[in-house]
């Protein structure tokens, strides 16, 4: 039955990824790709709060896959990000791609500290 959790959150994970990374980058005449980044950083979040929900005994282990493998694994995109930086380096915006390696990893981190200080605040 744990494949079915997983597989339902996919389901939703990965569409919510697609329209969310559409909206955001149809708002923004930019070649970096806040689209991407807005997806990583979310399920950051996400996944820190499950993480201290799960820490406080708040999250079952049918929780965790659902939204913690299936939800956060389709949503959030490690090989589109390392796609999207190496095209960027490569069409000479070194900038951007820099910007986005660092304010990934700065804001992902931040976003998974903050959801994790968030359910120990709320559940711990």
């Amino acid at each position: 039955m744990n494949w079915l959790l997983v597989l339902v959150g996919a389901m939703v994970g990965a569409p919510l990824r697609y329209l969310t990374d559409r909206t955001v980058q149809s708002r923004h005449d930019s070649l970096f790709p806040w689209g991407t980044f807005t997806v990583n950083v979310v399920g950051c979040l996400v996944l820190g709060l499950l993480t201290g929900m799960a820490t406080a005994g708040a999250a079952s282990s049918d929780v965790q896959l659902l939204v913690g493998t299936g939800l956060c694994g389709a949503l959030s995109t490690y090989s589109t990000f390392s796609y999207e930086t190496l095209r960027l380096a490569e069409d000479g915006a070194r900038f951007y791609a820099a910007a986005n390696i660092a304010g990934s990893v700065v804001a992902g981190l931040g976003a998974a500290f903050t959801g994790t200080a968030l359910a120990q605040a709320i559940w711990g």
